[in-house]
């Protein structure tokens, strides 16, 4: 499991490592180009359901801290479902990851 902290909360979002990895390199891109945007989520079932969404800005202090030392392989097909859901109005969505064939 990992974490993700923004801005001066102490308390963390915690998101499997590989969306994390993924979402990472999402959201560096965009807040690389000084775009803002939301990101929303679904709780884990543990967490009594529910969703959330958070205002993403270049300003706003961001850490990401995974619990596994190597980075996962990415999936291009999922980093590209992830910028496209980035480029709407809605923000980013946590979508699940769909497995590539071969």
């Amino acid at each position: 499991m990992g974490w993700l902290y923004y801005g001066g909360n102490t308390d963390p979002i915690e998101i499997e490592d590989r969306a994390l990895a993924h979402l990472k390199v999402v959201i560096a891109t965009k807040l690389r180009r000084n775009e803002s945007f939301t990101l929303s989520w679904q709780h884990a079932n543990g967490g009594g359901g529910g969703r959330s969404t958070i205002w993403l800005h270049p300003s706003i202090p961001l850490r990401f801290v995974f619990n596994e030392p190597k980075p996962p392989q990415l999936s291009t097909k999922w980093i590209t479902a992830l910028a496209n859901s980035a480029n709407t109005s809605g923000g980013i969505t946590l979508l699940p990851e769909e497995v590539e064939a071969g």
